[in-house]
């Protein structure tokens, strides 16, 4: 017989299940052109929907931002929930450590760096320039994550590592707003609307090959379940347990530095889903258990983000809005509730 707390847990799971499943229809089916449930169908499977639109729309715009937006959550449902238990703090999410200042430093450099000294801006370029973005953003997420890493093995303490990765939030923020003030107008344009984030910017088989990347990533964090579970009591109480501190440090910081990493370079800085959806898995399934909140956190993240997408182009809405826009609507009122509860808990 399945015990009362697993029974809720699998309860959440399977309703995530369904929610997202009925967000992907949705956001396969609306937009600024509505599509019927057959035509998507055939577009999918037969390979032809007697409407070369709807084809159009489905294959090349729809179901690659429906990608994008699925795994992306899941990613940031995962490396919030890893802060949040790693730095015991429930308003730590997957720009923590500045990983996604470093990504935004390394685009802003390609955007606005190289438009004063090279005379043109490397957006600009179309493709290519899409490519420098991307990887530019890798690059400078890459080299945050790499000194967080080093700082953990090397220097250990949760605390210290978490101040270090805000100072140099606060160091990449700073030299972003340099640049901001020596570039053109039209620079500093691009690169806000790049800063305001987006689920379209991959075509079918970027999305899918960004797709397995972030999920398998996610699908790995749930091996550290175990030692998340005994760093959630405290350091004393793990090390007695015989768990390696600084080894699983290191292991979760590197897993939600990765997700970060690859988010935020293919889709821009997302805020909010990351610090939200812990919270929302810890409140729906009652457990602990890492393992649980992990699964949950992806699905609820997925769902999350698919709503937000969604949201965000909805009918009537004749442009696209910027997905942060949408996601600090959603996500702003769990982290008031959550701050709210925390002082009715001291009081």
């Amino acid at each position: 017989m399945i015990e009362k707390g697993n029974k809720r847990i699998i309860i959440v799971f399977l309703m995530g299940i369904l929610l997202m499943a009925l967000l992907v229809v949705l956001n396969l089916a609306l937009g600024s052109v509505n599509i019927p449930l057959s035509g998507i169908v055939n577009a999918l499977f037969n390979g032809e929907s007697g409407n070369v639109v709807f084809e159009n729309i489905v294959i090349k715009t729809r179901m690659p931002q429906t990608i994008v937006s699925l795994s992306a959550g899941m990613a940031l449902g995962v490396s919030g929930l890893l802060m949040q238990t790693l730095f015991k703090n429930p308003l730590a999410g997957p720009s923590v450590l500045g990983i996604s200042s470093g990504a935004s430093l390394g685009v802003a450099f390609v955007m606005l760096f190289s438009g004063q000294v090279l005379g043109f801006s490397f957006y600009s370029l179309g493709l290519w320039g899409d490519v420098a973005v991307v990887a530019s953003a890798l690059f400078g997420a890459g080299m945050v994550l790499m000194l967080i890493l080093f700082i953990s093995n090397h220097i250990g303490g949760a605390l210290s590592v978490l101040i270090i990765g805000v100072m140099i939030g606060y160091l990449s923020s700073s030299l972003v707003g340099l640049l901001k003030f020596y570039s053109t107008e039209e620079d500093v344009h691009n690169y806000v609307i790049w800063g305001l984030g987006s689920f379209s910017r991959l075509s079918a088989d970027k999305a899918w090959i960004f797709g397995v990347i972030a999920v398998s990533v996610s699908l790995f964090s749930a091996t550290l379940s175990k030692p998340l579970n005994l760093l959630s009591l405290g350091d004393r109480y793990a090390v007695n347990l015989g768990l390696r501190i600084k080894r699983a440090r290191f292991l979760a910081i590197f897993s939600a530095g990765v997700l970060t990493a690859l988010v935020t370079s293919f889709c821009g800085p997302i805020i909010f889903i990351g610090v939200a959806v812990p919270h929302m898995a810890k409140l729906l399934s009652r457990t602990a258990n890492h393992i649980y909140l992990i699964v949950n956190s992806a699905v609820l993240g997925g769902a999350m983000a698919l709503l937000c997408n969604l949201a965000a182009r909805l009918p009537g809405i004749e442009q696209e809005l910027p997905i942060n826009s949408v996601t600090a609507f959603v996500g702003a009122p769990v982290v008031i509730w959550v701050i709210w509860k925390g002082k009715s808990n001291r009081e």
